[in-house]
């Protein structure tokens, strides 16, 4: 099963590192990876999808918690939340294919972010399933280049999700 976790960790070089490099260590395969500041400028906060069952993801917190940059771990995993990726998604685009696209992009509240002659550059954040239905649908036009980032996610309303 994918888990999503947001570790909490002070900001210090070198952590993202220890994080990424103690998981790999368990051989877990991270699926996805994103770090950035928080509300408080010494505290960064990242937030990892990997695939494990329940005993081996209690190993990889059991880990992590022993870190001492660790601040808190949370599995965001099953809870009511919102997930988010940004992608951009670079397509071959002529004069006669470039109305379809852009009908395409309007489809899924994409935006076209840079276009010329040749090619067209699609902005899109959302779930992962939109981002890769979208990736399907222009794959008939001609995908030349795609970037993803990692899953960022929040619970949703007052209340923070649980810590482990």
């Amino acid at each position: 099963m994918k888990h999503t976790l947001a570790v909490l960790v002070e900001n210090r070089p070198g952590v993202l590192t220890h994080i990424s490099g103690l998981i790999s260590r368990r051989a877990f395969n991270i699926e996805s990876i994103a770090a950035g500041y928080t509300e408080e400028a010494e505290t960064t906060r990242i937030t990892i999808v990997v695939e494990a069952d329940d005993m081996e993801l209690e190993q990889v917190v059991n880990q992590l918690s022993k870190l001492v940059d660790v601040i808190k771990i949370t599995d965001l995993t099953g809870i009511d939340g919102i997930h988010r990726e940004l992608a951009l998604i670079k397509v071959k685009a002529s004069s006669e294919t470039r109305s379809d696209i852009v009908d395409i992009v309007d489809i899924f509240r994409a935006k076209i972010v840079d276009v010329n002659r040749e090619t067209m550059v699609i902005e899109l954040t959302g779930e992962e399933t939109k981002i890769d239905a979208l990736c399907e649908v222009l794959a008939d036009h001609g995908i030349i280049e795609i970037v993803r980032t990692g899953k960022v996610a929040l619970s949703r309303g007052p209340v923070p999700a649980k810590d482990l």
